[in-house]
């Protein structure tokens, strides 16, 4: 992981390259994930955070089956 010179982090290998960093909104802090090669991103609060920690492996190899969401 490398930490820019804005402090977003990059997080990359050979398939993928996202930038973290936390950003203040109107409703508080969240984590924005970007993939800026695909032009996705999202911004998550806490409790969807923890959310993920929640998770097996195989809910996120399940959402590698359709990546890009239904119909891509």
């Amino acid at each position: 992981m490398d930490e820019l010179t804005d402090g977003r982090a990059v997080v990359a290998n050979e398939f993928a390259m996202v930038t973290v960093s936390k950003v203040q909104t109107r409703n508080g802090e969240r984590l924005e994930i970007a993939s800026p090669r695909l032009g996705f991103c999202i911004r998550l609060d806490a409790m969807e955070l923890e959310s993920l920690s929640w998770q097996s492996k195989e809910v996120f190899s399940r959402f590698l089956h359709t990546p890009y969401g239904p119909g891509h």
